[in-house]
């Protein structure tokens, strides 16, 4: 008995392939990470762009806690606005940038204690340095992940690796 895919062509192709072809297509790609419950604590899904840097005067970006197709239209959102000419200040508190004038913040990463999470953007680089932000955003009821309300049953889905002053 045949498989319902024989006669279809072979789509699998090398993982830095579809990076490559992504950044070719759209100027950035998005390296979706998925969660993994069984360490402990248990770690986040998460994505994160690469090659933002070469195409708007910015780092890659990193969104903890959000599915990749959410992760990708907010990180598309900032992107667009960073192409338009946008600038976005790091570790400050924006309005204006999300729906709704929801506040989000742009906070700096420190690649040498955080490295390990990206790997896929490390090998793009091939040993080149670049930067990392964590775009953080609020929980339901308006708290940032970093303040005393926010929703402590979100603390594991969105923790804050960035660096945030204050």
């Amino acid at each position: 008995m045949s498989g319902a895919m024989d006669g279809l062509p072979d789509f699998h192709i090398p993982h830095a392939e579809k990076i490559e072809w992504m950044i070719e297509t759209n100027g950035w790609a998005l390296e979706p990470v998925t969660a993994d419950p069984s360490t402990d604590p248990p770690s986040p899904s998460y994505a994160y762009t690469i090659g933002v840097p070469a195409i708007c005067p910015f780092g890659e970006i990193a969104v903890f806690g959000l599915t990749p197709s959410a992760a990708n239209g907010l990180v598309s959102l900032v992107i667009d606005a960073l192409r338009g000419g946008t600038e976005i200040p790091l570790d400050v508190e924006l309005v204006g940038l999300l729906d709704n004038d929801l506040r989000c913040r742009f906070a700096p990463v420190d690649l040498e204690a955080r490295g390990q999470l990206f790997g896929t953007a490390a090998s793009w680089y091939a040993g080149r340095p670049f930067d990392l932000v964590q775009l953080l955003y609020p929980d339901r009821n308006g708290f940032m992940p970093y303040e005393t309300g926010f929703d402590q049953r979100l603390r594991y889905a969105q923790p804050v690796i960035g660096r945030v002053a204050g």
